[in-house]
């Protein structure tokens, strides 16, 4: 038997726990000093799907980019509303359970489970998340989106490593299943 692909949710948050600001917002982000691409890259590697909502595929579209970022990954949108898959993105509005599910029992690398929250709360909620790798900035934004929403389950992790990347802590936890 194979390997079974996981699902990684590879993603940076404030100290306070947010993701973005209220207004979509990640320049916070960018203003500490951190170390290379943090990480970024030899992460990549390790993934060729990637899976985000569609309010963090709009951002994306937002931020009038030279050209897609996730070229050469297998990319799909989460989204309630129905939408034409383009030559970036496909999109899905079904069962989000047995489409994972699905996607992990194919061949290849591990599936990026980048955001946003709405769609980090409920792949943690069906525990389909089998990995967190989250980049800690040293920021307090107040408000904004959370990282994780209020829940009436638990999750329980193993911390797996913990790396700096001058001002940043990346923390990498497994899921306990």
């Amino acid at each position: 038997m194979t390997n079974q692909r996981k699902a990684v949710l590879f993603i940076a948050t404030s100290l306070d726990g947010y993701i973005a600001t209220e207004d979509d917002s990640l320049e916070w982000l960018f203003k500490v000093e951190g170390e290379g691409d943090n990480g970024y890259s030899d992460f990549y590697d390790t993934v060729d799907t990637v899976i985000m909502g569609r309010r963090t595929y709009d951002w994306l579209l937002e931020q009038e980019l030279e050209s897609f970022p996730y070229e050469g990954k297998e990319c799909y949108v989460f989204s309630r509303t129905a939408s034409q898959d383009n030559e970036h993105v496909h999109f899905f509005s079904g069962d989000v359970v047995e489409f994972t599910n699905q996607l992990k029992n194919k061949e290849g690398k591990n599936i990026w489970v980048m955001g946003g929250g709405d769609l980090i709360h409920s792949f943690i909620k069906e525990k389909l998340v089998d990995e967190l790798i989250i980049t800690v900035s040293p920021v307090l934004i107040g408000k904004g989106i959370p990282l994780f929403k209020e829940t009436n389950f638990e999750t329980e992790l193993t911390l797996k490593s913990v790396n700096r990347f001058n001002q940043f802590a990346e923390l990498h936890y497994e899921v306990k299943k």
